[in-house]
């Protein structure tokens, strides 16, 4: 992939430091052979950087069990593949559904058109019920996001090295491939990473665009289209990409404007139309101002070029499920009043999608219970997600955010491409943290996507220590992911005590979704046979399916309950009444991949 911007040649070209510029021979040969096997060596680190993650995904799916959501997706996309309308799930719309589905598809399962429950009651009945293998099937259905997830490491990839270069590409992608959040989401039959992955993408050819619009644009239109095909929480980055879309047409205009020279003597005037007005000649000040008017007129345009190839794809992904828009909600669609009315009825999407943003906006009018460091609370706390990202993203991952964002707006030669990187991940946080639902790091997982492209800018700092900080962060990183293997999704830090700490500080989808389910199986077989088992599941397995008979110890008086209390850490932490005294009076003996806990009493 050849970099397209002046500043990659630039930056490639940077002098030698530390022992290389000493001066001596044996210090430069390294960087003479890696400059002359360049072209072969780039290639390999990027496909042993993609090929671990694949690993670790790949792994990760394959030994944990259904999570919360994923049922209502794969079993979503097993009816719409069958019956070809839109039933199920309408608060998300199908793209990312209709991904799931290719591996479903692949798969075959029996599907049971006359089951007539809910969606979460489809998917566990076409997972547990219909004489379908549930391990084989989930596999399937994961694996077109986990080579999603492959592909969008290219598109991080390409991103950085249009901006710095090779080794900053390579800085980033490292990042991207060992981010615990990315490969945890990445793993998994969920519309997350998804959606994460197209807005990058639609911003990367935003970028592009600022040297050939027509070509970019609307393919960053597909990508953003592609984005709210996927997940309504996309919505908060379409200004943000109207707004870049017109300044690359700008930018592509200022490039093309003939001025003639000014006075040689004068101060040289900064780059831009408008900048260039006042050191023209007064003759060129008319063609100039014409000029001007046909870079608004451009900018519109690139604006509308995107906006108007978004809204096609969002409406292509609904007619590829249902070419007659058949529409009949199988639950009650919510009003929506005031502004998010007035939102819902501009939108120029199909009914299905408009009723789904009523289904969202219901949602976060909801009480939820939130947990984060020991508090359990009701609602929502607007600092829940830079906490909870805290915990839960590498300590060396943290401080190269920090550096390349610092680099994006101190480094003049990346001053430009700071609002496309920082823009997107502050708006899209912001709306993040005004949700009500906090639940987990998922909700900002364009945080570890787009920072790592911005990480790799860290390496245009022209300083000696540079790179071997940068490299010693970056190895950090990737220690510090590996040693989380296979527990990706409760990962938090050395500074909160590792996966094994992460449920004392957070709950939900950053510790436990229901995901050990098969390995607590496993566990009760091969280290407590015959024990009574007294079970307080969170997930959306079927506990009597991986063999573990087990009741409720909530429905039984105290002095019933003896042998094992199995607790799902989601349920310890929100525990109050029976459930609370039931774990106060036991004693913990054991745990399942840091999201389960066994107590005896």
């Amino acid at each position: 992939m050849m970099a397209s911007e002046e500043t990659t040649v630039v930056l490639d070209r940077e002098e030698p430091t530390g022992a290389a510029a000493a001066g001596p021979a044996t210090a430069g040969r390294p960087r003479r052979w890696l400059r002359r096997h360049r072209r072969r060596v780039l290639p390999l680190v990027v496909a042993v950087l993609l090929a671990q993650m694949a690993v670790a995904m790949v792994t990760t799916a394959l030994r944990q069990t259904p999570t919360i959501d994923e049922p209502v997706y794969v079993g979503t996309a097993a009816v719409s593949l069958h019956e070809h309308r839109l039933r199920y799930n309408p608060e998300h719309p199908p793209l990312g559904k209709l991904i799931v589905g290719v591996g479903v598809a692949l798969a075959d399962p029996q599907v049971d058109l006359a089951f007539t429950g809910d969606q979460g009651q489809v998917g566990r009945h076409l997972l547990y019920e219909s004489g379908n293998d549930p391990w084989r099937l989930m596999l399937w259905a994961r694996l077109p996001v986990i080579t999603l997830t492959l592909l969008f490491g290219l598109v991080v990839f390409g991103f950085a090295r249009d901006l710095v270069g090779a080794r900053g590409a390579v800085a980033a992608l490292a990042l991207y491939a060992f981010s615990p959040d990315v490969i945890a989401q990445g793993s998994l039959a969920t519309l997350d990473l998804p959606v994460t992955g197209f807005l990058v993408t639609s911003v990367w050819l935003v970028w592009r665009a600022r040297r050939r619009p027509r070509l970019w644009l609307p393919l960053s239109g597909v990508a953003l289209g592609a984005a709210l095909a996927t997940k309504m929480s996309a919505l908060p980055a379409v200004p943000v990409l109207m707004a870049l879309a017109a300044g690359s047409v700008w930018v592509w205009h200022g490039r093309r404007v003939d001025v003639p020279p000014a006075d040689p003597a004068a101060p040289p005037a900064r780059r831009g139309v408008l900048s260039r007005l006042g050191a023209a000649p007064r003759g060129a000040l008319s063609r100039l101002g014409a000029d001007r008017r046909g870079v608004l007129i451009g900018a519109v345009a690139g604006m509308t070029v995107v906006a108007l190839t978004a809204v096609a794809v969002v409406w292509a992904t609904y007619l590829a499920v249902d070419p007659r828009l058949r529409w009949a909600p199988e639950q009650p669609v919510p009003a929506a009043h005031g502004l998010h009315g007035l939102l819902v009825r501009l939108m120029p999407f199909p009914d299905a999608y408009r009723d789904g943003m009523r289904i969202q906006f219901a949602f976060e009018n909801a009480p939820w219970q939130g947990f984060l460091f020991g508090r359990l609370y009701s609602g929502s706390l607007w600092y829940y997600l830079p906490a909870a990202l805290l915990v839960k993203t590498p300590l060396g991952m943290l401080a190269l955010w920090a550096a390349g964002a610092l680099a994006l707006v101190t480094v003049r030669r990346l001053r430009p491409a700071a609002p496309y990187l920082l823009a997107p991940t502050a708006v899209l946080l912001a709306a993040a943290m005004l949700g009500s639902r906090d639940f987990g790091t998922r909700y900002a997982l364009f945080m570890p996507v787009f920072l790592a492209v911005a990480a790799g800018c860290a390496l245009a700092v022209r300083l000696r220590w540079t790179p071997v900080v940068t490299w010693t962060l970056v190895l950090f990183v990737a220690v510090s992911s590996m040693r989380t293997f296979p527990y990706y999704l409760p990962y938090s830090n050395e500074a909160f005590g590792g996966p094994a700490k992460t449920h004392l500080r957070l709950h939900d989808s950053n510790v436990d979704w229901g995901q050990d389910l098969g390995a607590l199986a496993d566990r009760l077989r091969d280290h407590y046979p015959g024990k009574r088992v007294w079970l307080v599941y969170k997930g959306s397995g079927v506990p009597s399916y991986y063999g573990i008979h087990a009741a409720d110890p909530r429905r039984r008086p105290a002095a019933d309950v003896h042998g094992l209390l199995v607790v799902s850490d989601s349920a310890v932490a929100k525990a109050t009444g029976r459930l609370a005294a039931l774990i106060h009076g036991s004693h913990e003996i054991d745990e399942v991949g840091h999201s389960i806990t066994i107590y005896r009493r």
